[in-house]
């Protein structure tokens, strides 16, 4: 299948432009959120807003701005299943072939001794597992990547022949959910603490 559209949402910046550059020369549509849409037009990679795809504004400091049928049904849609098209069709959703998405940096901030638990709290990334995961279900049709180390090798792929085999999407989503269940060890372990020290407010 190949990939013509892809969401780029990252807290690790690393060759996040490369990958944005590689993209676009291949044509294909790029929807990005936030930081990584301003390092993306900072380099002059062309990105569409996810507030365009939404029509809704990325709102609550940043907690609710992906959580939208119009993401989550363009990553979900089970291509050959009319009823799936049917409801793309009808709700005007273009399907997204590619998630690119890591996610906040929550062990890293809460390794930091002097961390409050409101801070460690906004570090705990919503929007982006449920895309990681998402994609990661359906992954007979959309691939995923959250591994920077993997950029270089996805683009080779789409410059060779413009998508992924479904050996390699399975591979990625088997890496996803890796990725999304080490983030939520590390949040329950961090939350487990409040559990052993007996503060049960």
């Amino acid at each position: 299948m190949k990939v013509k559209r892809a969401l780029l949402s990252v807290s690790d910046k690393t060759g996040i432009v490369e990958l944005g550059k590689a993209l676009q020369a291949l044509h294909i549509e790029i929807i990005s959120t936030g930081g990584t849409l301003r390092v993306l037009r900072e380099a002059n990679v062309e990105v569409t807003p996810v507030q365009e795809v939404t029509g809704f504004p990325e709102m609550m400091d940043g907690r609710v701005k992906t959580l939208h049928p119009h993401i989550h049904g363009a990553i979900l849609a089970v291509r050959d299943n009319p009823e799936h098209v049917k409801a793309l069709v009808a709700h005007h959703i273009t399907p997204i072939d590619m998630v690119v998405v890591n996610l906040y940096p929550f062990r890293q901030t809460v390794a930091n001794p002097q961390v409050t638990l409101a801070e460690a709290i906004e570090n705990i990334d919503i929007g982006g597992p449920c895309m990681v995961r998402a994609a990661a279900k359906n992954n007979a049709y959309v691939a995923v990547v959250t591994n920077p180390g993997k950029y270089k090798e996805v683009v080779s792929y789409l410059q060779k022949d413009g998508g992924f085999s479904t050996a390699y999407r399975r591979q990625l989503a088997a890496e996803a959910f890796a990725h999304t269940a080490a983030y939520d060890t590390d949040i329950a372990a961090y939350f487990s603490q409040y559990i052993t020290k007996g503060e049960n407010e």
